[in-house]
């Protein structure tokens, strides 16, 4: 599906019936599912055309909200530091109120001055802090 990113060269195959996508990143093969194609485009949009280095991109990592375990989409880091909180969505998924809810309630325990979220297709941006949201058009280029 083409999704609204620039165009990008993927190492794709089929493994035991299933589409697989290579992760640059975290260097192994992963089930192509609409939400990992979006995931992946990001992640190179990231790297290619706003210059954030691929180590500073942690990939499905583990939070706990309300006591239940979760992961995030995407956190980029700086100095050890959350800098991005991406939340990652297949193209068929409306970017609707409890998409935001979701991503906010994850950067309640992340604290990253800015999230992203992204069905591939339509893409949000803003800048947190603790009490207020403010969108902005575009992502900042690493270094923010």
């Amino acid at each position: 599906m083409q999704l609204n990113f620039p165009e990008y060269h993927f190492n794709l195959r089929k493994q035991a019936g299933k589409n697989e996508i290579f992760d640059d990143v975290r260097k192994k093969w992963l089930v192509c599912t609409p939400e990992e194609w979006v995931r992946q485009h990001f992640i190179q949009w990231l790297i290619r055309d706003r210059g954030y280095p691929a180590s500073s991109i942690a990939i499905e990592g583990g939070l706990k909200v309300n006591q239940l375990r979760k992961r995030t989409d995407l956190v980029v880091y700086k100095n050890n530091r959350p800098l991005l909180l991406v939340e990652c969505k297949a193209p068929t998924v409306a970017l609707s109120q409890a998409v935001f809810d979701q991503v906010f309630r994850y950067n309640r325990t992340i604290n990253a001055p800015c999230i992203a979220v992204t069905n591939g297709l339509k893409h949000v941006f803003a800048l947190v802090t603790a009490n207020d949201a403010q969108f902005i058009e575009e992502l900042p280029n690493y270094p923010v």
